[in-house]
Order: structure tokens, then sequence, then C-alpha cells
């Protein structure tokens, strides 16, 4: 979410931003964020502002009553989408004194929306109209499934409304596709290669190909994170892949590729680097840790919001989730424990599972959680982030030192 001051189209002077008694109430001195939309009232000079102000304060007091306000948003109405209408008003209709100043009637004219201006529609929430956007008709395809999308992931009204509205399929949502895409085709590449789709880790020449993680290849950083497009075959590809679209798409539709992008590669690095230090003689492949990362954030955001999480049969699609990370997370288990088909070199590690699933509960959470809001002023992330940072020094300290410390017997190089 981008920070910046109102901008005068039409003139190169930045106004300041000041708050209304509403706004500022709710905001508790917080500096107010702002952001652009792309849908907007007509913008004018700040001269015509000032103009269309004093047209509706023929008192000159500084100040516009709600009355007036709500007669000039019906002026213009036709040039907003309803919800933000309903928003504008509800804005209006929160104000203490009924009052709205030159400035706030610029942000507002502007269509600029903050944290401020959420805790103060929240704060008049009572008064808003309308049904909620669960109810509206005739939406086409594309709109109901952004409908769709906004209840799987957003637990306030306010939120999935402003999400509804402003959400653009630009960019679409390409990350987590691409990243499928890419493990489908590694997978099929080594499928016609060893000629095996079922349980492809026992074939000799599996761990030879220069994505896995292998142990006494662990010098090569890239291993960390490329072992996530090799998978032990198509069962172990079929329950990642469905879990990964299922929750990661939604999951980037709302928060951007940019943040889902970050769960979803802390989860891979923090799963390899937790079987380093873990499971320290066993390879990892499989995109677990990403996946993992973004399924446990996203069920944990729900369960914190259970009340105002509004998808339907939520109770079921969580048992679902959790049953495909059972059995998924239970057949790793099986397959590390089953004897190898080339001794020494044990079969895959599982505690990659669990590296994603810690990721997703701390940093992850915290980036669900603060939707459209700047992660870098939320203490939380930052505390999580610090405790990944060191987490990731220590387990490259680790395994420079330790296996010598140790005295680690590694199985032979693929």
């Amino acid at each position: 979410m981008e920070t910046s001051s109102p901008r005068m189209s039409g003139g190169t002077r930045e106004a300041p931003m000041n708050s209304s008694p509403a706004v500022a109430a709710n905001a508790e001195g917080e500096e107010i964020e702002v952001l652009e939309s792309t849908d907007v009232l007509p913008v004018a000079p700040e001269d015509q502002w000032k103009s269309l102000f004093d047209k509706y304060d023929p008192e000159n007091s500084g100040f516009i009553s709600t009355e007036r306000f709500r007669d000039l948003l019906a002026t213009h109405g036709s040039e907003l989408d309803p919800h933000k209408l309903e928003v504008l008003l509800a804005l209006a209709d929160g104000n203490a004194d009924g009052k709205i100043c030159y400035q706030d009637f610029v942000n507002l004219m502007s269509n600029k929306r903050s944290n401020s201006f959420r805790r103060a529609i929240l704060q008049g929430s009572r008064q808003l109209k309308g049904c909620s956007l669960r109810d509206e008709v005739g939406l086409g395809l594309s709109q109901r499934l952004v409908r769709h999308v906004a209840y799987e992931t957003l637990p306030r009204e306010v939120d999935r409304k402003w999400y509804f509205d402003s959400y653009t399929y630009c960019p679409p949502p390409l990350l987590i596709l691409a990243i499928t895409i890419a493990e489908v085709a590694v997978f099929m590449y080594y499928g016609f290669q060893l000629d095996r789709l079922v349980l492809q880790v026992s074939s000799p020449s599996f761990l030879k190909s220069p994505l896995p993680y292998h142990p006494q290849l662990r010098a090569q950083a890239w291993r960390y994170l490329s072992y996530c497009f090799m998978h032990t075959g198509i069962e172990h590809l079929s329950l990642n892949m469905a879990m990964q679209l299922l929750v990661g798409v939604p999951l980037e539709m709302v928060h951007g590729a940019l943040r889902i992008g970050l769960v979803y590669v802390c989860g891979v690095l923090a799963g390899s680097l937790a079987v380093s230090v873990t499971d320290m003689t066993a390879p990892v492949v499989g995109s677990s840790g990403g996946v993992y990362a973004l399924v446990s954030a996203h069920l944990a955001n729900v369960v914190m919001n259970w009340s105002g999480m509004k998808c339907q049969f939520k109770l079921f699609r969580m048992a679902m989730a959790l049953v495909c990370m059972s059995v998924e997370f239970g057949r790793a288990v099986w397959l590390r424990f089953y004897p190898p088909a080339f001794p020494p070199c044990p079969n895959p590690s599982f505690v990659a599972h669990l590296g994603g699933v810690m990721v997703g509960l701390t940093l992850g959470v915290v980036v669900l959680q603060n939707y459209e809001q700047r992660l870098q002023e939320q203490s939380l992330f930052w505390i999580f982030f610090c405790v990944y940072t060191l987490f990731v020094l220590c387990a490259v300290f680790w395994n420079i030192f330790a296996y010598s410390l140790l005295d680690v017997r590694l199985p032979p190089p693929p």
C-alpha cells in the first residue's frame, strides 16, 4: 500500500493531509495512509475544488454539513461505484459534529482511502445502506469469482466490498500458476527421462538432477530453493499442486504476488534449512515447504477471524484442507522411514513440511492479516522477520561447521 499525500490534478503543488474530527479520533494520532483508486470522482485543480467547496459553504465557515455533502455526492453518484458511494456516505455520517472541513473534502472527493478512513467507516458501519456483497445479483462470471475470493479470504465486509470494487485482474495472479506449471514441466521431463511417474525417488538417477537438496551438495546454495521443483512421484505432485492452486491463487488475487511470493519462498527456504539442521543425512524434494506455509497461514487466519469469515461451508473446507495436509504429511513420513531403494542414502525428509508450517503460522499470518496495510509499518511483521532471519543465519553457520564438528556420516553424493 503506497503512502502519499493527495495531489491536486492539474497542478504541481501537494496539499498537506489534515484529518476530520472523526478520522482523527479513530486514527489515534497515527499518520494517515492513502491508497490511490482507479475509480475516482472527476478530478479538478485545487482552485476548482475550492470553488466547489465554497458553493456548499456560503457562510465561509470552513466546513460543510454532512447533508450538503450528501447532496454533492448525489450529484456525482453516477461516477462512483455504489459501494464506494456507501463508503463515503458512511464516513460523512460518522463525523461526530456533522461537519467536514475543506481538506477532508478534498481527500474524499479525490477518493483516497486510508487506515483511518477504514476505522471511521467501521465506526459508522451501522449506517451503511444497502445489502451485503453476497446479496448482489446480476453479476458476471468474473465478478462472481472475485466476490467468492473476497469471502474466502477477507473477514470484514468493508474490506470485501473495497476489494470487489477495486480488483481489476491487473496484474493477473500468475506467480502461483507459473510455479505450478514449472513444477509439472520438471516432473514430466524427469518422468520421461526416468521412465517412471510413481515413486520417481526410487530411480537411481533421480537425485543426480541439479535441483534436489542433498547433504553432500549443500554448498550448492541454489539447491535450498530449487528442490521445490522436484517431486517423489505423481501422488506427491498432485496433492501439493491441488493445495497450491486452491489456496495460493485466491490469496495472490487478494494480497498480490509480492506478499504471497515472500511467504512461499520463505517457506521453501525454511523447509530445506530445517532438514539440514534436524535430519542431517536426508535429501529434500517437493514444494511442501512453500505450500504448507500458504495453507497454514490461511487456515490460521480463518480460525482467528472465525466469526467474520463468511465463506460457505468453512468448517467443511477447513476439515478437507487438514485432511489433505495430513495425508500428504503422512505419506512423507512413511516414505522417509521406508527402506531406501539405494542405501545408504535415505529417502527424502518430511521435516520441510514442518518448516513451512512454522513460517505460515508466524510470518504468513502477519502478511495475510494486514490487508492493504504497509508491512514495513507493522511491528509484529518485523519481529517475525527478524526471528526468521536469525534462524536462516544460524542454519547457515550450522551447515558450515556442525557437520564436521559432529562428525556426521553422510551418504555418498548421487
